[in-house]
Formats: C-alpha cells, sequence, structure tokens
C-alpha cells in the first residue's frame, strides 16, 4: 500500500526536513500549549506523521499524557526518538501506515496530525482510520497547507521563521513545486471528512494553513 504520494520523506530528505522544521519550533510549542490545555491528566494522544517528532516532544513536556507518533518514514522514527531521549521526554515512535494503524479500536482520546495530510494517498481512508482509534468523544486534529496560500504569504512566513538565504529557497522551492499542488482546498477538505466516518468537519483558515477538527460522535 502507497503511504505517500511520489517520493516518501526517509534518507537525506527526512534529514533535511527535519533541520528545516527546527526553524519553527515556536509554532510547535503554541500548538502544544493549545492542545494541552484541553486535555486531561493521563490523555492518549497519537500524532500521525510526526516527522522529527517536535509537536509531540513538546507536548509531553506539558503535563502527564501517553503520546505515541506513528510514521511511514523509518528515518523520521529514528529521527524523533533520538530527540525525544535528547530532550528527556517518553514518547513512543512507531512505523506505520496512517491508512492501516497498527492499534486496536477506542485507543485515543486525541489525534493530532500537522503538515503531513496533504501527502498521503489514501486520505479518506487516514480520516477512517482517526476515527477507529479514537475513543467516542475524541476529537481530531489536522493542519495543513492552504491550497489557495499567496506567494506574498509564503514569503512572509520564511522570513519570520529565519531561516538562512539557502534553506529558505528550497523551501520556497518545495512549497512552489510540490506542497501547494498536493495541497487540499477548504471545501475539499469538508468533502473528504463528509465521505469519512466522521460526517462533518469544522475547517478554518490560519496563517499560511487550514485548521480541521473532527469529533468522534458519543454514541446516542
Amino acid at each position: 500500500m502507497k503511504a505517500y504520494k511520489g517520493l516518501g520523506m526517509d534518507g537525506w530528505i527526512a534529514r533535511w526536513y527535519a533541520r528545516t522544521r527546527e526553524h519553527d519550533l515556536a509554532d510547535f510549542r503554541e500548538q502544544a500549549g493549545m492542545v494541552a490545555s484541553r486535555l486531561s491528566p493521563g490523555a492518549k494522544v497519537l500524532e500521525v506523521a510526526p516527522g522529527p517528532g517536535f509537536f509531540s516532544i513538546e507536548l509531553a513536556r506539558l503535563g502527564q499524557f501517553t503520546i505515541t507518533g506513528l510514521d511511514v518514514s523509518a528515518t523520521f522514527v529514528e529521527i524523533a526518538t533520538d530527540n525525544a531521549k535528547r530532550a528527556g521526554v517518553n514518547v513512543l515512535f512507531r512505523l506505520g501506515n496512517a491508512s492501516a494503524m497498527p492499534f486496536p479500536d477506542d485507543s485515543f482520546d486525541l489525534v493530532y496530525c500537522s503538515a503531513a495530510f496533504k501527502n498521503f494517498a489514501e486520505p479518506v481512508e487516514a480520516l477512517n482510520e482517526m476515527y477507529r482509534v479514537l475513543h467516542p468523544g475524541g476529537q481530531a486534529i489536522i493542519h495543513d497547507l492552504r491550497k489557495d496560500v499567496s506567494p506574498a504569504e509564503i514569503d512572509a512566513y520564511l522570513k519570520e521563521s529565519g531561516r538562512r538565504a539557502l534553506d529558505a529557497w528550497l523551501t520556497r522551492w518545495t512549497f512552489r513545486t510540490m506542497l501547494i499542488k498536493r495541497a487540499y482546498t477548504k471545501q475539499e477538505l469538508i468533502d473528504m471528512a463528509v465521505r469519512s466516518r466522521f460526517h462533518s468537519a469544522d475547517v478554518t483558515n490560519s496563517s499560511i494553513g487550514v485548521e480541521v477538527r473532527l469529533l468522534r460522535q458519543l454514541v446516542q
């Protein structure tokens, strides 16, 4: 089963991505803070496609949560595991496919996915898997790039991130040649949610991206 559209994130590509995403640590901390404020102590969290693991690591610093990361890239699993060890936090990073997760039903209170959903080869199946592994009443949160993001918005994002000239150029090239082409519109994301087991979603714009919130309804 093909996990990603196009080339997978392994080897040198994954290592470059890990380095460039270090410039976005403030964003990871902000997102982790918002998520942590809504979790109860002992909550079980799954991050789908955590990459270098920065969000999960920041979340682990903020409370007594059980956090698991699932990534199809063996390189990312290795990098994220090393990053967590250096940070002194307990996060389990596992190898696996977002469209066929190796977890029992009703395993997690929250599922989080950032900057990866547009790359999934089977996005509706990935949503169905998020639904399956959530407890009833649990929530999934997806952050990703907006299809309608403008060049000016990308330039402003890169300038604010403090990337060096070459890194900024490579990141801008990646946005324009690959990522925007793979990204979804707000309506496309809503339509996928409707076709999934969630049946609906709350979708809002945020910076250069979009936030999707999906709720697994409690059984009536």
